[in-house]
């Protein structure tokens, strides 16, 4: 059963499933598998950095990359684009084939698309490694809207294309899709969206926007995580996702969105 957790956007909970879904990608769509991880290993390396433990490693997945490298793994800032150009170039050339789909994911994708609900994805990743990733695994068809950081991972506030973090990324996902959802919707009435993720992140970057969202278990949150982030579920599968998705009021716990 999908855990519920007092939301701290409970203001804006909606009634009925929800006509958008967002989701991010690595940790909730896709398993890196190996594939960040490895890559970071071989890129620390090839700097002569020092190679933090796996559970280190495991925490950079979600933040934006070129902070986490500086703020999780202690990468000194003079460093930071070398150590991205190289963990970039061994994930094209090995991690990205290493990574593999959630069991389930398709399904829900499908499932949610033939229900006619806009489905976008937001994610750190860079946008055109995010888009490359998704036809990689056949994913990228679901999506209205794709969007991720810039490709220039090293940019820094006020450069242009910049964005801060996971509020704008969503925003952005939003704006481009919310409006497909409201084809035919009452005159005012705003979409329901609903955010998808694994770590705190999504979770913050979902309320600021206004949105809920749902937090699922099988990836690389902390114990604790996502409840103390707000989420307004916690799911263990892809089947209970689906069903908190397309629960409508009155269901017991899925009726909560």
């Amino acid at each position: 059963m999908s855990t519920a957790i007092p939301a701290t956007n409970a203001g804006i909970k909606r009634d009925g499933p929800p006509s958008v879904v967002l989701f991010d990608l690595d940790g909730t769509l896709v398993d890196p598998a190996g594939g960040i991880t490895g890559g970071l290993q071989h890129a620390l390396a090839a700097m002569d950095l020092p190679v933090p433990s796996l559970d280190e490693l495991n925490a950079v997945i979600g933040p934006k990359l070129a902070d986490a490298l500086v703020n999780l793994l202690g990468v000194p800032a003079g460093k930071v684009e070398d150590v991205i150009a190289a963990y970039r170039a061994w994930y094209g050339a090995r991690g990205m084939a290493m990574s593999v789909v959630y069991p389930g994911v398709e399904e829900v994708l499908a499932q949610l698309q033939a229900r006619g609900v806009q489905l976008a994805v937001a994610t750190q990743k860079p946008e055109p490694l995010a888009k490359v990733l998704l036809a990689h695994h056949g994913l990228d068809r679901y999506f209205v809207a794709i969007r991720g950081s810039h490709a220039d991972e090293t940019l820094k506030p006020g450069d242009p294309g910049y964005r801060p973090g996971k509020t704008e990324i969503i925003a952005a996902a939003l704006a481009e899709t919310a409006p497909a959802a409201a084809a035919g919707a009452e005159p005012g009435q705003l979409p329901h969206a609903v955010m998808v993720g694994d770590r705190h992140q999504d979770v913050h970057g979902a309320a600021g926007n206004g949105l809920e969202c749902v937090g699922v278990a099988w990836g690389f949150a902390a114990d604790g995580e996502l409840a103390a982030a707000g989420a307004r579920a916690v799911v263990q599968s892809a089947e209970e996702l689906l069903a908190t998705l397309t629960a409508t009021a009155g269901e017991g716990t899925h009726g909560d969105l």
